[in-house]
Parts: C-alpha cells; sequence; structure tokens
C-alpha cells in the first residue's frame, strides 16, 4: 500500500452540505487526492483534511478551493 499524505486546511465562508460537496469535488479532481473531509463550521472556518498519495503544494489546495468559491485562511497558531 502507498503511503498517504494528510493535509489540513482551513477554510472560510462554507456554510452547507452544498458548500462542502462543491470544495470536496474541486479538490478530488487535483492528481494524487484519494480522500477530502470536511469538518463543517457554518458561517466559520472550516478544517478540511485532504488524504493523498503525493504532496500538494498550497498554491494548488488553494486554486481548487477558490475554485469552488471559498477561501484557504491561514492557521492560526
Amino acid at each position: 500500500m502507498s503511503q498517504t499524505i494528510q493535509t489540513n486546511v482551513n477554510v472560510s465562508g462554507m456554510t452547507c452540505g452544498h458548500c462542502v460537496s462543491s470544495v470536496s469535488e474541486e479538490l478530488e479532481a487535483l492528481a494524487g487526492v484519494e480522500d477530502v473531509a470536511v469538518d463543517l463550521n457554518p458561517g466559520g472556518i472550516s478544517t478540511v483534511t485532504i488524504t493523498s498519495t503525493q504532496q500538494l503544494s498550497p498554491s494548488e489546495i488553494g486554486e481548487a478551493v477558490a475554485e469552488a468559491g471559498y477561501l484557504v485562511v491561514a492557521n492560526e497558531a
């Protein structure tokens, strides 16, 4: 079994299941992405966990999320 990489990103602006499916669909279209799990926080910052077989660049993740109409926000450490 190939090793998978989990990438967590915070996405603002998602409010419902339709938002989740839009974002998931765009991210699943990226090369190597096997699974997208969204912890929806309606109206706040939702956490998206992307499981992939290769490292994804922040810019390609950001572009995919933007394509769905949302914004990746920085982790508040």
